[in-house]
């Protein structure tokens, strides 16, 4: 199985080092999206705002990009506080 890396690039760079073995690029593009509505949600909860510019990329084995998720694709905000 091929093994998958998830930059998470937001206020704090946080490079995935150990990665995690997936089915394919699709599973993995699931994950990254739950992770980043997650660590949206937790941003929101924690500092009562989110920036939807920050973003997971997902890296294969060799370091070549394979897809980019933004907080903005995945988190849609409605109304105002």
């Amino acid at each position: 199985m091929p093994r998958y890396f998830f930059h998470l690039y937001n206020d704090v760079d946080a490079r995935d080092e150990d990665g995690k073995e997936l089915e394919d690029l699709d599973a993995a593009i699931e994950l990254a999206r739950y992770q980043a509505r997650f660590t949206a949600g937790e941003t929101i909860k924690e500092q009562g705002r989110v920036n939807l510019d920050h973003r997971i990329d997902i890296e294969d084995e060799v370091g070549s990009l394979l897809a980019t998720i933004r907080f903005g694709d995945v988190v849609s905000i409605d109304g105002r506080a």
